[in-house]
């Protein structure tokens, strides 16, 4: 998963046809950016059925709503929010709240998550999802920060079910220079360093 975080409205087509013709499926645009409802509503018409385009920090219903209205198809947050959490679930809409230590994390799946985004994962690295994978094995984990090409495959071996990224890859001189073909490259490596399908 992509995280594109004060991106201007002209970047928008060409940060998702780099994100497709890379092979990503799924991109979130924070709505703590300035003008993030359009930018949204702009990324699902641009990406059609090819990309998934969610929101993300979103802290409160109204912020939620707003997402939703504008086309965001699933929901992202720093937290778990109750309230959101409540909203999402009772209308099956897929939700990805932050956590981090076991507590956090086995928090956030009773109440509903599709999957638990473990953040900061950089600061821990893969060995601390196997940690968490041996008691809650049944929970889904998603890394968030601190995934590169050179540990991605170790995350997912160690019990991840996804990763995201974001001012790593979407850094902010490539996109003041539109340098969307760098865009490109750098999520093409982390791609193609993903283990196969069923690999330990």
């Amino acid at each position: 998963m992509g995280i594109l975080r004060g991106i201007d409205e002209d970047s928008v087509e060409p940060i998702v046809a780099a994100a497709i013709s890379a092979g990503l499926e799924t991109l979130e645009i924070t709505m703590n950016t300035e003008g993030a409802p359009r930018l949204i509503g702009r990324a699902v018409k641009s990406a059609g059925p090819r990309l998934m385009i969610g929101a993300g920090t979103v802290l409160n219903i109204e912020s939620m709503k707003t997402a939703l209205d504008s086309g965001a198809t699933f929901i992202v947050m720093p937290v778990v929010i109750d309230e959101v959490m409540e909203y999402c679930a009772q209308n099956v809409i897929p939700v990805f709240p932050g956590a981090l230590t076991p507590g956090e994390i086995y928090r956030a799946w009773n109440a509903g998550a599709t999957m638990v985004k473990v953040f900061p994962s950089g600061a821990f690295g893969p060995g601390y999802f196997k940690e968490v994978k041996g008691p809650f094995g049944n929970i889904e984990l998603m890394a968030c920060g601190g995934v590169t090409a050179g540990n991605i495959a170790d995350y997912f071996r160690s019990g991840a079910a996804a990763v995201s990224f974001g001012a790593s890859i979407f850094r902010k001189e490539w996109l003041a220079e539109k340098a969307f073909d760098k865009i490109s490259d750098e999520i093409r490596k982390l791609v193609a360093a993903l283990p196969p399908i069923g690999a330990k």
